[in-house]
Order: structure tokens, then C-alpha cells, then sequence
């Protein structure tokens, strides 16, 4: 028969890294209806922004020049890339830490059909990039004012009565 020690926390160890990973896994930013997101080491974050005028969207690109964001628009899909390298002439290998993140990303957006994708405009301020499209005119709304008919009934009913019906 052969002995074997009993650890009576290995399973609970064994779960929690288990749960760890999970966990790990839904931090990361996912790809939404209508979004690709290749994942990389560095993924910026998105605020998309929408009103009957324009689709706005704000990203995070802090440490990135404006003249390396790449921004297209084809096939009605908006396409951003860039890449954030390592700043300095530091060797990694003298790192003791490193948390802020590096890399190239890819992020696409399908756009809706109301978009005119001729007018894209894009500007980028202290790390923050902004892209703005506007809409298509046909697709803006339009208010459009009910009239009263009502009161034309009343007032056909009060006119003084005309040549051809005093005749008759």
C-alpha cells in the first residue's frame, strides 16, 4: 500500500489559480458587434460618442505621435493603427518594472450607413485622438410641422357668401 500525503488545500489552490485566469481572461477589452480588436500588449481605450449630427470617437494614445496613428476608412470600416514603443535608450534587461503598456494595436469599427465617410476629420491633442464623422444629410432627421384643419372648417363656415351664391 502506498502512503500518500494529504494537503487538504491543494485543491482550493489549484481553483483559485484556475479562477485567476478566468478573471484574467475578462479584463482585457473584447471586440463588440460591429469591432475587430487585435490583441496586443497595448490596446487603447475608445469612447464612442453619437448625436444627429456626427459619430464621434475619443482614444487614448498618450506617448503616441499624431504622425504615427494610421486612420482609414474603407468599406465603410474605420481602421486605426499605431504603435507605442518603449521610450529611451534603456536596456529591458535593467528594468525592474515595467506595468505601463507597449506595442502595436489594430482596432476597426464597422460604420453605420448614415456616415459620410468623404468628411472624416482627425485630431490629436495631448495624447487624446479624436475622429469625427459626419452624418449624411438625407439621414439626418427633419421636424416636420403638422398643420390644423380644424380652423379652416370655421373659417369657410363664417366667409360672406359669394356672387354665385347670392344668385341662387
Amino acid at each position: 500500500m502506498t502512503i500518500t500525503r494529504f494537503t487538504p488545500f491543494s485543491d482550493v489552490a489549484a481553483l483559485q489559480n484556475r479562477l485567476n485566469s478566468i478573471f484574467h481572461d475578462f479584463s482585457r477589452p473584447q471586440a463588440t458587434e460591429g469591432e475587430s480588436l487585435q490583441s496586443g500588449s497595448f490596446v487603447p481605450a475608445v469612447d464612442i460618442y453619437e448625436d444627429a449630427q456626427k459619430l464621434a470617437l475619443t482614444f487614448e494614445i498618450p506617448g503616441i505621435k499624431p504622425e504615427d496613428v494610421d486612420v482609414r476608412v474603407e468599406n465603410n470600416v474605420l481602421t486605426v493603427k499605431g504603435e507605442r514603443a518603449l521610450a529611451g535608450e534603456q536596456k529591458e534587461e535593467n528594468f525592474r518594472r515595467i506595468e505601463r503598456r507597449f506595442g502595436s494595436f489594430t482596432r476597426s469599427f464597422t460604420l453605420p450607413q448614415s456616415v459620410d465617410t468623404e468628411q472624416v476629420t482627425a485630431q490629436s491633442d495631448n495624447g487624446v485622438l479624436v475622429i469625427e464623422l459626419p452624418k449624411k444629410a438625407a439621414s439626418q432627421p427633419k421636424q416636420i410641422k403638422v398643420a390644423v384643419v380644424a380652423n379652416q372648417i370655421e373659417a369657410k363656415e363664417n366667409q360672406p357668401a359669394s356672387a354665385e351664391q347670392k344668385a341662387a
